[in-house]
């Protein structure tokens, strides 16, 4: 199963979480930083519905696959000052 990891970071003079090198919002509050990255955590493991999809990869190829919306991975919060 896939983990994802939110790490609460210091960034542009408040704070941020951050999720596979991409940085949220920032946050005046470090709180305030670390209960969104908790929220989009929880968030993201919800179970939706299966449907199609179509993207197009870097190479600009064009793919048609069936999403499982119930393969969610697990979420990590990593709060560590």
């Amino acid at each position: 199963m896939v983990m994802v990891k939110y790490e609460v970071v210091e960034h542009d003079g408040g704070w941020a979480y951050k999720v596979n090198g991409a940085l949220s919002e920032t946050f005046r509050s470090h709180d305030a930083a670390l209960k969104a990255a908790m929220r989009a955590a929880a968030r993201q493991t919800i179970a939706g519905s299966t449907d199609g999809i179509i993207y197009q990869d870097k190479d600009g190829r064009w793919h048609e696959e069936l999403a499982d919306g119930h393969d969610r991975p697990s979420t990590e919060v990593i709060d560590e000052p």
